[in-house]
């Protein structure tokens, strides 16, 4: 999971979205801060509407990793955790070559294993 700071009606808010591993989006949240509590919130909603994956690929965000282990913690449930700079590099190739304006703004992404 990643995360960018965007600019939305002259706020700047950070931008997560979920994909799974054929690129398609599952579930994307904005939020006014990037802390364990956006991290959690975001799984919730991702899991909540999509279903437990099996693990999830993050980069090295410390915040995003402390979201997951207290959803993991809460829920008495064990998604792996994946961090690792490149392993989430095959979603954001798939949106930058999607050739639109808003692909720009997409980089937050966790990917999603059945």
């Amino acid at each position: 999971m990643d995360e960018t700071y965007i600019k939305i009606k002259g706020q700047w808010k950070y931008l997560y979205r979920a994909v799974d591993k054929e690129g398609n989006t599952i579930d994307f949240l904005l939020t006014a801060k990037r802390d364990k509590k956006a991290a959690l919130r975001f799984f919730k909603k991702a899991i909540g509407a999509n279903g437990l994956p099996e693990k999830v690929n993050m980069d090295k965000s410390g915040a995003n990793k402390a979201g997951l282990e207290a959803y993991n913690e809460a829920n008495d449930v064990e998604i792996e955790i994946r961090q690792n700079k490149y392993l989430n590099n095959r979603s954001r190739v798939l949106v930058q070559n999607q050739n639109t304006k808003s692909a720009e703004l997409i980089f937050c992404f966790f990917y999603w294993h059945d």
